[in-house]
């Protein structure tokens, strides 16, 4: 049990999502910090200090706080744009690889098709030639 254990945890695709779950969630924080201590006190000074979250009314003993929500819906457009913004930016600087072109032949004509194009052609060049005398 112990060797199948291995073989399973020592997987690639096993260490590759491993390790893509431990950078993106030190990513997460990044991106955390930059919308939490960056990107909202801008926007904040842009909005005149709106803050959403103390929106809410109370109907009999329930209150819905309906500003959390649209500041939950705030803050991910502005993560899914900072992320987007990042992506783009790592996209850039990326090393482009060349374009593979392949090249196809297109097949030669069947020999019927062959014989009916240059019988057109002497056509043609014969009518040309008609023309001019």
């Amino acid at each position: 049990m112990w060797e199948e254990f291995k073989k399973f945890a020592l997987k690639g695709n096993v260490l590759d999502l491993a390790v893509a779950v431990v950078i993106g969630a030190a990513f997460g924080k990044i991106v955390s910090s930059l919308v939490t201590d960056i990107i909202m006190p801008l926007v904040g000074i842009l909005t005149g200090g709106i803050d959403l979250k103390g929106l809410s009314f109370a109907y009999g003993d329930a209150v819905v706080k309906y500003g959390v929500f649209l500041q939950s819906v705030v803050d991910f457009f502005i993560i899914a744009f900072s992320i987007f913004m990042v992506v783009k930016l790592v996209n850039r600087f990326k090393r482009k690889e060349p374009v593979k072109v392949e090249v196809v032949e297109t097949p030669a004509p069947a020999p019927e098709v062959a014989l009916l194009t240059e019988i057109r052609d002497l056509l043609r060049t014969d009518k040309q030639g008609q023309k001019d005398n």
